[in-house]
């Protein structure tokens, strides 16, 4: 890392306020020194992921923000679960539920099933796409 050195720092400046200042500037360039060096590392890293893994490498920034968790202590390169609605999971009844409905109208409005069902109209086209053989 390299650093500002200033030779007998006291004897030339005259002030606490010029002294402050060079002390500013030299931790100035210390972060610049490590932000550069760090920079070079995640380059480095996103190249050899390229190359390993081709066109599943992760984005450039995909690898900062994990160095920056690292950092912290945290390990993990798996998304954690965020707050907010939860994904409802099409149980069994609810399949049952929107066949029957099919069958007792073929031209029922995919609307009108999620209404009496009080599921959402995409869960009523995920399940007559993914669970039905049409």
């Amino acid at each position: 890392m390299g650093s500002v050195h200033v030779p007998n720092c006291k004897s030339f400046l005259v002030t606490e306020a010029e002294r402050k200042h060079v002390r500013q500037c030299a931790q100035f360039q210390q972060h610049q020194d490590v932000s550069c060096h760090q920079g070079k590392a995640l380059k480095e890293t996103r190249a050899i992921l390229t190359e390993t893994l081709g066109e599943y490498a992760p984005l450039y920034a995909t690898i900062k923000n994990w160095v920056a968790h690292f950092k912290h202590g945290d390990f993990s390169t798996c998304d954690v679960l965020r707050p907010g609605r939860p994904k409802i999971v099409t149980t069994p009844e609810i399949i049952d539920q929107i066949h029957e409905l099919i069958l007792e109208d073929g031209r029922i409005l995919a609307k009108l099933i999620a209404e009496q069902l009080g599921i959402s109209l995409e869960r009523v086209g995920s399940v007559i796409h993914e669970d039905f053989d049409t």
